[in-house]
């Protein structure tokens, strides 16, 4: 064997780490200086979402980044959307590690989920993460997001809601467009899950800043709540119903999903409960022989699989 074959079980080629970020300037140092300490981590690339603070030139100072800005917040899918299209300039083909800003020193724990992508044992591997110290949630948006992804694959994560994750290119065109919003996460396993695509959750001794239950606490959590249920809402058979002729069926229950959203985001948590609850009636109501089949149909890819 030449030494330019590759070897089975060793990586051949590295990751580009893609960080989204927003007012981040107290930890986003810390974060970048841990992964380049990755030795499978051949670039980051960190998206300064419009912030307001100094997290863009904090991420110039730390050397070895590519910083690209926007001049707006438009929301963590834009962010990784644009991270992923500089990744591809730096490394085309390359697999992608998105990394949340806050890890600070404990993103240097990412190893886990990015060895299995590099040697081709998954196509998405996903964190998860020990019990966050001061994390104050009650977990709706947590069981909203399970449940909408059990039901629309027939696989429930452990954490759903995970933002470190490590995709092959592949995977990631097969979730483009990218779900908007804080639904990004259950956008991408629906989609990866939905192409056929091995999916793996690995423990990760990761911590990020919790989220507590002041008022700013409550209301990221109804704007992420109304984006994962709209995630969920766009992914429940709307295109099958603009496939089989309903175009009419399609733009109204798109139109409901959008509204829905909205009056959670502008209203706070209650409405947005009862926004995941509407979805849910839509969904079984409405899309419960489209998700069937769906379901179906992934469980047939899956004993398909040569490696079944």
């Amino acid at each position: 064997m030449s030494a330019s074959q590759p070897v089975e079980g060793v990586p051949q080629e590295l990751v580009v780490a893609v960080v989204p970020a927003k007012d981040e300037e107290a930890r986003i140092g810390a974060t970048l200086a841990a992964l380049q300490r990755l030795p499978l981590v051949g670039a980051v690339v960190v998206v300064d979402d419009g912030s307001t603070d100094q997290t863009a030139h904090v991420a110039e100072w730390s050397g070895r980044v590519e910083v690209v800005r926007h001049e707006r917040n438009r929301g963590k899918a834009a962010a990784m959307t644009t991270g992923v299209a500089r990744a591809q300039e730096l490394r085309p083909g390359a697999p992608v590690l998105f990394v949340d800003a806050d890890l600070e020193e404990s993103a240097a724990e990412l190893g886990p989920i990015i060895t299995p992508v590099l040697v081709g044992q998954a196509d998405m591997t996903i964190a998860v993460l020990p019990p966050q110290p001061g994390a104050a949630g009650l977990g709706l948006v947590v069981r909203t997001a399970s449940a909408g992804i059990r039901r629309l694959t027939g696989w429930e994560p452990t954490q759903p809601l995970s933002g470190q994750r490590c995709l092959t290119r592949e995977a990631l065109l097969d979730a483009m467009p990218l779900a908007r919003g804080w639904g990004v996460e259950v956008g991408l396993t629906i989609d990866v899950i939905r192409s056929g695509r091995r999916v793996l959750e690995i423990p990760c001794e990761v911590r990020h800043r919790a989220t507590g239950r002041d008022l700013s606490s409550q209301a990221h959590r109804a704007r992420q709540l109304a984006d994962v249920s709209l995630a969920l809402a766009e992914r429940s058979g709307v295109p099958d119903k603009v496939r089989e002729g309903g175009l009419e069926g399609s733009r109204i229950a798109r139109e409901q999903g959008a509204r829905l959203a909205q009056t959670a985001r502008e209203r706070g948590v209650p409405l947005a409960r009862r926004t995941a609850g509407q979805v849910t009636e839509q969904v079984q109501r409405h899309g419960r022989p489209l998700l069937d089949r769906a379901k179906a149909a992934y469980e047939e890819r899956a004993r398909r699989r040569p490696d079944a």
